[in-house]
């Protein structure tokens, strides 16, 4: 069957057989859009002539330059009252809306969330056809084109199932980040004594919510565990978490080479594919992880996995911290770290001594 074929249910026959114009509405931070990237490809692949929009955060739209591949624009979207993780631009907000008006889209695909807030918004930017999510009791635009969401679902698979839905078919649920020279040299610019690859663990103790981090003397011991038996621990982290990070060093016994706030993301990429070992919190470097292919280790609370945690679940190992760190001494928790990391590391054939 043609990839045109396979598209039907997305596009209007004639649109498909031009070069369509189609917007993705995905204003989200780094590892949701990363979860977004299976989906995008498999649109690229369906519809390869198609100029391909994403409305998302303006940082993203460094993102959009990554992956161009799939990502053929790009449009910032000032926030809207009500959606949460973003500021809101009142005062940009109608321009914005007569900008996408102008734009005809031919179809907008609302990948957003559920629909309650942001359906009625895309319904706002007059493209010929609207489709995705929806939750059962809220506004529906499109039956015939837009899904019940489901809450429940891990959000690549929710995504792959929504292409599906639409008549595009998702061969591949694999992450990607492409690294650049630029990515590689800026790195080896950062610092001038980094690690030799594969001898050092990359931790990242910080997190946007504070209720998402595991405790600064937590992380510390699992540090210092991990370089007794051998591996160099580098800290990481955005300029934000400086102090995050300082509070992890003020809790370890040995000593660790900080590049938080030091490097951009490409870099810090960079860095992440050459480390044995990634330690995080259940945030998007778990993700960043995922597509480089490094094993890692994401500390979660409260499930958040279930919805989150890479599909690798060989590579990528997730443990659930909510329960029982007020009750319990540190030691036995972390004892319990400890085990999933070198059960990780001996599946993925490279075992601590």
């Amino acid at each position: 069957m043609s990839a045109a074929r396979h598209a039907f249910r997305l596009l209007d026959a004639d649109a498909v057989a031009a070069q369509p114009k189609i917007a993705v509405f995905r204003a989200m931070h780094l590892g949701e859009m990363l979860c977004a990237v299976p989906a995008l490809r498999a649109l690229r692949s369906a519809l390869p002539m198609a100029h391909v929009t994403l409305i998302g955060l303006p940082w993203a739209a460094s993102f959009s330059r990554r992956y161009s591949r799939y990502i053929d624009a790009h449009a910032d979207f000032p926030g809207f009252p009500g959606l949460p993780g973003q500021s809101v631009d009142l005062q940009r907000i109608p321009g914005f809306i007569a900008a996408m008006q102008q734009q005809h889209f031919d179809c907008v695909l609302q990948m957003h969330g559920s629909g309650a807030l942001s359906n009625p918004l895309i319904r706002t930017f007059g493209a010929t056809r609207n489709a995705g999510y929806y939750r059962p009791g809220d506004y529906c635009p499109d039956p015939l084109h837009f899904m019940a969401w489901d809450e429940s679902r891990h959000d690549i698979l929710r995504l792959a199932q929504l292409m599906e839905f639409l008549g595009v078919p998702v061969d591949d649920l694999e992450l990607e980040f492409p690294l650049t020279d630029a990515d590689r040299q800026a790195l080896l610019a950062s610092h001038p004594a980094l690690p030799a690859a594969g001898s050092y663990v990359c931790i990242h103790p910080g997190a946007r919510l504070p209720a998402q981090r595991w405790p600064a003397a937590c992380f510390a011991e699992v540090a210092d565990s991990l370089h007794a038996a051998g591996l160099q621990v580098v800290l990481v982290g955005s300029t934000q978490e400086t102090a995050i990070a300082a509070r992890v060093q003020e809790h370890m016994m040995a000593p660790a080479l900080t590049l938080v706030g030091k490097i951009g993301l490409g870099a810090f990429a960079a860095l992440l594919a050459q480390a044995r070992l990634v330690i995080c919190n259940d945030t998007g470097i778990a993700h960043i992880a995922a597509a480089l292919q490094t094993p890692s280790l994401a500390l979660c609370c409260n499930n958040g996995g279930r919805r989150w945690a890479p599909l690798d679940r060989r590579r990528h190992r997730c443990v659930d911290t909510a329960a029982g760190l007020a009750s319990r001494p540190q030691s036995v928790e972390n004892a319990g770290v400890m085990e999933v990391l070198r059960a990780l590391l001996a599946d993925t054939g490279m075992p601590l001594a």
